[in-house]
């Protein structure tokens, strides 16, 4: 029998993205063994990827809020910018496909993070689907 321990870490290492066959050296456990602990364990692993996933932006990137900020500025000057521009000057397609590529990426900043979890977890009042998804 495997401890609590060893689950945690492949928890931890496969939500990292480790491969199973280097899994199988590091903690010593059968790949079929693995294998099952992928199948059961599928949620949890996805939502902690998902976390070490927006952890790296934050690091990389900065907070989503601070990045939406900075976006939002420089929207806003070129906003202000091209209020200042006669739509006949060349420049000004420019801006236009700036601002437009701006607006996409605050969309793509201000997204959806999404979440699962198991249905056994799930109240049965609140129970829509086998596989609850929900928005923060």
């Amino acid at each position: 029998m495997h401890t609590p321990e060893t689950r945690e870490k492949f928890i931890e290492r496969r939500a990292q993205g480790w491969p199973l066959a280097r899994l199988v050296t590091e903690l010593g456990v059968a790949r079929s063994t693995l294998i099952e602990w992928s199948r059961q364990l599928r949620f949890e692993i996805q939502n902690r990827r998902a976390v070490e996933l927006e952890a790296l932006a934050e690091r990389l990137l900065g907070t989503r809020q601070s990045r939406a900020a900075a976006l939002s500025a420089r929207l806003a000057l070129i906003e202000g910018e091209l209020k200042k521009r006669d739509l006949a000057q060349v420049s000004t397609a420019r801006l236009l496909a700036l601002s437009a590529a701006l607006q996409r990426e605050l969309r793509a900043e201000l997204g959806d993070f999404r979440c699962a979890s198991p249905l056994k977890d799930i109240p049965s009042d609140e129970y829509v689907e086998e596989i609850q998804e929900w928005t923060l």
